[in-house]
C-alpha cells in the first residue's frame, strides 16, 4: 500500500465520528380566532437549549390545555402582543408556580421572537408570554435590567401576528389595551418539527 493511502486509512480509523446534528426543537401551534373569525395558525418554535425551564414550563401549560380559550388581552401596536393568561371575560387563569429567569440565554427580543411576561419581579413568570412585533431590544438581559426571556420565535404566521396587532383595542377595568373583540387562542397543540415550514428570510433593511 502507498505511504501516503496508508497514512490517511489510519488516520480515518482513529479520526472520532462526526457529532450528531442537533435535533429540531419543539414547536407549538397557536390556533388563533376573533369573533367567529378565523385569524389562521401562528407556529413557534421553541429552542430548548437555550431555555430549557421556560420551554418546559409553556409546554406544561400547552399539554395541560391551559392556553386553550385564552386570549390576547394586551396588543400594542409597534410593539408586542401579549396572551395566555386571562379569558374573553378578562378573568385570570389559576397558575403553577414562577420560573426563573433565562433572559441571560443570549436571544434577542427581535422581530418575531416570543418572551415570557413578568412582574417587576425577574424571577415571576408563570404562564403570559409575549410576541415581539419589532425590535425590542431595550427588553434584553443587561439592557433592560434583568430582561425578559426570549424562548422562541414564530417560523409561520406572522401575517397573523400582524391581524392581531391592528385590531381596535380599548380599555376594560385596569386593563388597556385590549382587543374589543376577544381575540382568543382555540387551541394551542405541540407539533412534529418536521411537519413545521421553515423561517422565512428576513426582509431587507431600508
Amino acid at each position: 500500500m502507498d505511504i501516503v493511502l496508508l497514512v490517511l486509512a489510519l488516520a480515518q480509523a482513529v479520526s472520532p465520528p462526526a457529532p450528531a446534528s442537533p435535533k429540531p426543537g419543539p414547536v407549538v401551534v397557536l390556533d388563533v380566532a376573533q369573533g367567529r373569525t378565523a385569524l389562521g395558525t401562528i407556529t413557534i418554535a421553541l429552542d430548548r437549549q437555550k431555555a430549557p425551564i421556560t420551554v418546559d414550563n409553556f409546554l406544561g401549560y400547552v399539554r395541560a390545555g391551559h392556553y386553550d380559550g385564552t386570549i390576547f388581552h394586551r396588543v400594542i401596536p409597534g410593539f408586542m402582543i401579549q396572551g395566555g393568561g386571562f379569558t374573553p371575560e378578562m378573568e385570570e387563569k389559576p397558575t403553577g408556580p414562577p420560573i426563573r429567569n433565562e433572559a441571560r440565554n443570549g436571544l434577542r427580543n427581535s422581530r418575531g421572537t416570543v418572551a415570557m411576561a413578568r412582574t417587576n419581579d425577574p424571577d415571576s413568570a408563570r404562564c403570559q408570554f409575549f410576541i415581539n412585533v419589532r425590535d425590542n431590544h431595550r427588553l434584553d438581559f443587561g439592557v433592560g435590567g434583568a430582561g425578559y426571556t426570549v424562548f422562541g420565535a414564530v417560523v409561520d404566521g406572522m401575517n397573523v401576528v400582524h391581524r392581531i396587532v391592528a385590531v381596535p383595542t380599548t380599555s376594560k377595568g385596569s386593563n388597556e389595551n385590549v382587543p374589543q373583540i376577544p381575540v382568543v387562542i382555540k387551541k394551542a397543540r405541540e407539533v412534529e418539527a418536521a411537519a413545521t415550514k421553515p423561517a422565512p428570510a428576513p426582509s431587507p433593511k431600508p
